[in-house]
């Protein structure tokens, strides 16, 4: 069965973390990805949660009959300089620990290196990777990565090589709709080489930043290195959902049963209830579909 769960970072700055399982109920959902959060597991930061936090979360959650399937952290296991990633490797060791005091099976993540230092930051991945995957192991820890703008490798096919080096089957990848155009453009290439490794979809909508001969956006000073997208509802940008989830079902993901589709509109943040219960229905239509 399709598990369709909330990122709740829409209702970050107006409810407190151990309020978001009703929140995710009262919108429909029965599963919730709990993303960095300041009181729990900020980004690149050292994990804030304690024992008695942890308990409350499970607890409300168990309350609202809202399940936690995955937790999303993001911390610098492959940034380039040596400090830094030593602090990560050490803040996702704590994360791991939280995710077996929930009961979580599933980490989502990021590379987190720098594209202007690839060969560096890849390095760097690897190094912290031979220290965390025994743990991962040991503790039955998925571990699923997000080819992200602005990492040292955003192209979906050369990520999901980079992935397939670690030679372990803890590890896979999360493919992220509005990270698509970065990624490639290339989901029909993507999706069937990951095959059952795809540990995740994350499903939101963005616009197709090399339109207008690249000039759908403008930035100043012309040339300069950023990267663009967006976290729209879905129908409001540019990609393809239909292939998309032609894809997941002809590659058999939406028949696995811990298939995992999270819901992640970032950019309205002032309709949030109304959009993720739109989100919920077209993802369920989307699946009928498909």
């Amino acid at each position: 069965m399709v598990r369709i769960a909330l990122d709740p970072t829409p209702f970050h700055h107006d409810y407190d973390l151990l309020d978001f399982p009703d929140v995710t109920a009262r919108l429909g959902y029965e599963y919730m990805q709990l993303t960095p959060h300041v009181d729990f597991g900020p980004f690149f930061r050292h994990p804030k949660a304690d024992d008695d936090l942890v308990a409350a979360l499970k607890k409300r959650a168990k309350d609202a009959g809202v399940t936690i399937p995955a937790l999303l952290k993001v911390q610098r296991i492959s940034w380039p300089e040596e400090t830094q990633r030593v602090a990560a490797v050490r803040n996702m060791k704590r994360i791991i620990e939280l995710a077996v005091e929930l009961g979580v099976d599933t980490l989502n993540t990021e590379f987190s290196g720098r594209p202007e230092r690839s060969e560096d930051s890849e390095d760097a991945f690897y190094r912290s990777m031979e220290e965390l995957l025994p743990i991962l192991e040991k503790e039955g820890i998925k571990f699923n990565i997000d080819p992200h703008p602005d990492d040292f490798v955003e192209n979906g096919i050369e990520a999901w090589r980079v992935i397939r080096g670690l030679n372990s089957k803890q590890v896979g990848f999360v493919y992220v709709a509005p990270h698509s155009f970065h990624m490639g453009d290339q989901a029909e290439a993507i999706l069937p080489a990951v095959g059952e490794r795809l540990g995740a979809v994350y499903l939101s909508d963005t616009f197709d930043h090399h339109k207008s001969h690249g000039l759908r956006y403008i930035t100043n000073p012309p040339g300069n290195a950023v990267r663009v997208h967006q976290h729209l509802k879905i129908g409001d940008g540019d990609v393809n959902f239909e292939e998309i989830f032609g894809l997941l079902r002809s590659t058999g993901y939406l028949d696995r049963e811990d298939a995992l589709l999270v819901s992640n509109v970032f950019a309205e943040d002032e309709a949030a209830d109304e959009v993720s219960r739109y989100q919920l229905e077209k993802i369920r239509s989307l699946i009928e579909n498909a």
